[in-house]
Parts: C-alpha cells; sequence; structure tokens
C-alpha cells in the first residue's frame, strides 16, 4: 500500500508540473486530477491517515471522503477519454457524467448523514449490511464504479486495437486490469445485497474479492507504465552502449587528435555530473565519431605505402590499418609533409552509420591491443 501510494503521489506531482505548463490541455488535466485523487483516497484509506481525518472530523468521515475521492477518480479517468477521443462531443459527454457522479456522491453522502457514525466506521467486511442506508452507500459507490471502469475498459481496449507494439501490449494489460476490477465491483454489489436480505457470505470468498482487486490494480499499473518502461529500459541500454563504445573509441580518438588538434571539439559543459547526463554521453559518443572520422581524412595520405597504388587502403583490414594509422600519427607528428590527396576511406558492410562505428571500433580495438603488445 505505501509503495502504491509512493507511485501514485510521484505520479501525480509530475502530471501536476506538466499540466502547470500546458494548463489548457483538457486530457492532461484529466489524467492529473485523477492521480491526484487516487493517491490522497489512498492516503486516507492507511491507517494513520483514517485516524487523522476521524479525530478531526467524526467516526465514518474519512470512509466517505475515501469513496467520494473513488468516485471522482474514475470519472477524471472517463473523462481523460472523453477528451481525448470526441473533442467537443467528449466535452459534452463529460458534462453530462459530471452529473451522474455529483448524483452518486450525494447519495451516498445521505447514507452516510442519516445513520449513526459507527455504522461506517468499519470495513466492507465489518459493516452491517441488513442497515438499508448502509448496504446503499456501498452499492452506490461500487455501482458507480463498475460502470466507469467499464466504460474505461471499453475504450482502452478500442485504442489496444489501434495501436502497435509495445504501446498496444501496455493497454491490453490496463484494459485486462480495468475489465477485472469492474468485475470485482460487481461482486462487491453481489456480496452488498446478499448480505442486505440477511444471508451471509462465506469468508474464503471475501478474501479471494480482496486478492482480485489487489490484482487487478497491479495488473492495471503495469499496462499503464508498460510502453514507458519499456522505453526507460531501451534508453538506458543505448546509454550503456554509448558510454562504452566512447570508451573504445578512446585508442584511435587519442591518436587523430595527437595528430590534427584542431580537430577536437570543445566540451558543451565542465560541470560534473554532466558525464553521466544521458545527453552528455550521446553528445561526447557522436563527438568523438565526429572528430575520428575527420581525423581519418586527414591522415588518409600518409596511410598508403610507395609501392600500394591509391585504392590499397580500402583493402586493408582492421588490424593493418590501425598498424598504418599508428605509423601515420608519428609522421604527421615529425612535420612530414602529406605525400598525396586525402584518400576516401571505405566503410564495413551495411554502408549505415552502425556499421560505420563498428568499423571505427574495430580499428579502435586493434591501436588497444597493438599498445598492450608493445
Amino acid at each position: 500500500m505505501a509503495l502504491l501510494l509512493l507511485g501514485l503521489s510521484a505520479a501525480a506531482v509530475w502530471k501536476l508540473i506538466q499540466l502547470k505548463r500546458s494548463p489548457h490541455d483538457a486530457p492532461l488535466r484529466s489524467v492529473a486530477l485523477c492521480l491526484l485523487c487516487a493517491a490522497v483516497s489512498n492516503l486516507l484509506a492507511m491507517p494513520g491517515g483514517e485516524a487523522g481525518v476521524e479525530s478531526v472530523a467524526g467516526s465514518g468521515t474519512a470512509r466517505l471522503i475515501q469513496n467520494l475521492l473513488l468516485l471522482l477518480t474514475v470519472y477524471f479517468l472517463m473523462c481523460f477519454y472523453l477528451y481525448s477521443a470526441d473533442g467537443q462531443a467528449g466535452r459534452r459527454r463529460a458534462r453530462i457524467e459530471a452529473i451522474v457522479v455529483a448524483v452518486v456522491g450525494v447519495t451516498i453522502t445521505v447514507c452516510a448523514e442519516t445513520v449513526p457514525a459507527r455504522e461506517l466506521a468499519g470495513t466492507f467486511t465489518s459493516g452491517d449490511m441488513t442497515v438499508p442506508q448502509v448496504a446503499l452507500f456501498f452499492n452506490g459507490a461500487g455501482l458507480y464504479l463498475m460502470y466507469a471502469l467499464g466504460m474505461a475498459a471499453y475504450w482502452t481496449r478500442r485504442y489496444a486495437r489501434m495501436s502497435r507494439r509495445p504501446h498496444s501490449t501496455g493497454l491490453w494489460m490496463a484494459a485486462a486490469g480495468l475489465i477485472l476490477m469492474a468485475l470485482e465491483c460487481a461482486i462487491r454489489a453481489v456480496i452488498v445485497t446478499v448480505r442486505w436480505a440477511g444471508a451471509t457470505v462465506p469468508e474464503p470468498i471475501i478474501i479471494a474479492v480482496a486478492f482480485m482487486l489487489m490484482a487487478s490494480i497491479l495488473v492495471f499499473v503495469a499496462g499503464i507504465t508498460y510502453s514507458g518502461a519499456r522505453a526507460r529500459v531501451a534508453s538506458l541500454q543505448l546509454w550503456l552502449r554509448h558510454r562504452r563504445d566512447h570508451r573504445r573509441l578512446y585508442p584511435l580518438w587519442a591518436l587523430l587528435s595527437q595528430a590534427y588538434p584542431q580537430h577536437v571539439l570543445p566540451p558543451a559543459s565542465q560541470a560534473a555530473l554532466d558525464r553521466w547526463r544521458a545527453r552528455s554521453v550521446h553528445r561526447r559518443y557522436h563527438r568523438r565519431i565526429v572528430e575520428c572520422r575527420d581525423g581519418l581524412v586527414d591522415i588518409s595520405p600518409y596511410l598508403i605505402n610507395e609501392e600500394d597504388d591509391a585504392t590499397a587502403v580500402l583493402d586493408l583490414d582492421s588490424v593493418q590499418l590501425a598498424a598504418r594509422i599508428r605509423r601515420a600519427s608519428a609522421l604527421v607528428g615529425q612535420g612530414t609533409p602529406a605525400p598525396r590527396t586525402v584518400v576516401p576511406l571505405a566503410m564495413a558492410a551495411g554502408g549505415d552509420h552502425r556499421s560505420d562505428v563498428r568499423q571505427l571500433i574495430a580499428v579502435s580495438d586493434a591501436l588497444r591491443a597493438e599498445r598492450g603488445l608493445q
């Protein structure tokens, strides 16, 4: 529960910050309010939060506020879909839904105010459902939650069919979680009706419904975070690869930058923490590739021996090219004039950026190995 509250609070704060930047974004506003209501509702559900409210406002108040916040949570969730999909028609539908949720909210408030406070002080399991107001309190909120969650599941399923992976996978998971939550609300409504009629419900069924609720919440949270989490994992993998390749290119870069220091670009920032930021790592990686390419262009006239023709350098493998680059760097350092014009260096098979980088890394690794043998 604490981890769920922490996650909801962090997500709500982030969405509120985004909303401050785009105050007229109706779907974003709905998501921010949905998360905020869910976070406060979960806070009230915790023992400390419930006790704090009831010590000030009286017994049963925390449960009433918690249920009202849950109604608003699913209402704003519906508004997100309405504003995103239907435009002006969605805004009209959102106003109608606001009337519906207001009626339900007033109904459960009247129920809570017309019974002794102790009747709502208990949980769903311990509450006396033979009292009509208590039964209507739980069923009124539960049936609206079932309706709103069912509609949200329908729209999520529709978006999942129109989306591609990985977004569709996350949407299908979110839809499954919403369906399970709606089904759990329906089962709770049946349980309330059975208990209102004076019958008892076996304890294993109550426990199974509670586990079903927790499982549905976990599936829903996993679904809405799936695509974002997957993107973050892919971003981390790219960061690690660029950082590793940046280090592997160092032997080649060191030789070429020593021969042609004018090709070394100035760093964008001198801050120590900037070296670990994703943008800085990517920037330094691409900058090193550019510096290596420029250096290879300038040093290419020194790579051909006197007995070779102008295209002989194109047939060299990584080890041979590394050896010639080391000798050419020494010639440049001695001030030897270039014997000929620049020679285009062939890239590895594939002809794309990644193939180019692989060849540069292969030459740099050969330089590192050659230096280790000396």
